[in-house]
């Protein structure tokens, strides 16, 4: 082939729009090689069947497939190859795209929570208010509750239960009392660890909850002052004619997951009332 009618490694950059050291780990890989090495200088030379594989590449790589994986594509001859290929890159994508919804939503609650608490403190919304718990069925974990809000809030046990289920949660983490007033007098008690689940799976155990009035407030520092919190309510409660359960949620809108100075954090505790 005379070296007239072929392209310099230069040229091939100019024209593909392609550096020169894509060019060459291109053919370090065996994906595209030069047709001719000159044995003077070393220098590469291209046909123009050869350079128009780049075009090739590209749009292969804008369909995700990676480097490796165009070897055979590039240089195939059967259809064989190409259907099992694609079939298989399709698989790959769809799995990526689930992936990559479950952490946009994770991203976007734990935003939303943020947002949420900046709000709260900049305002100081800590008044008591009357709310619709709305209605909610998840997977939870029960627990013993042992007057430690960092290992019960970041818990391995959850984390570990949930990979155990495959199973992706988003959200605020979140703690069901059934006798709150046992918690606040530093007892040890019993409690369930719950979030908002994204996959649904019919063999883990799942709890109902809300669909009732609560009286909400929220609570600004430190867990270990959640107590006060808990008086104001039913105070509140008491005041405006309302009987507070036994049953409480605490939600844990920003904590240790997202802050490290405990001031900063923000609770929000439900406790379930009826009209007395």
């Amino acid at each position: 082939m005379n070296k007239q009618d072929m392209y310099t490694i230069g040229e091939v950059s100019k024209i593909c729009n392609v550096s020169k050291k894509t060019l060459r780990y291109y053919d370090e890989i065996g994906l595209i090689s030069p047709d001719v090495v000159s044995k003077e200088n070393n220098y590469r030379f291209y046909s123009k069947d050869t350079l128009l594989f780049v075009p090739v590449i590209k749009y292969y790589k804008q369909m995700g497939f990676k480097l490796e994986e165009m070897r055979d594509l590039v240089q195939g001859n059967s259809y064989n190859e190409h259907e099992r290929s694609f079939f298989q890159k399709i698989e790959d994508l769809n799995e990526q795209e689930k992936q990559i919804r479950m952490a946009h939503l994770s991203v976007g609650e734990w935003y939303k929570l943020i947002q949420e608490a900046s709000s709260v403190i900049k305002n100081n919304v800590t008044d008591v208010c009357i709310k619709y718990l709305e209605p909610m069925t998840t997977c939870y974990m029960e627990q013993t509750f042992m007057q430690n809000y960092k290992e019960s809030i970041i818990n391995i046990e959850w984390t570990n239960y949930l990979e155990g289920y495959n199973l992706a949660i988003i959200g605020a983490v979140n703690l069901w009392f059934e006798n709150f007033r046992e918690k606040n007098k530093g007892e040890f008690c019993k409690c369930r660890i719950f979030q908002r689940n994204l996959t649904e799976e019919s063999d883990i155990p799942m709890m109902s909850i809300g669909g009732s009035m609560v009286a909400s407030c929220y609570h600004i520092g430190s867990h270990e002052t959640l107590y006060r919190t808990y008086d104001k309510i039913i105070e509140w409660a008491e005041k405006h004619g309302y009987e507070c359960s036994e049953e409480s949620i605490e939600r844990y809108v920003t904590d240790y997951w997202t802050i490290q100075s405990s001031e900063e954090f923000v609770t929000e505790i439900m406790i379930k009332v009826t009209r007395k």
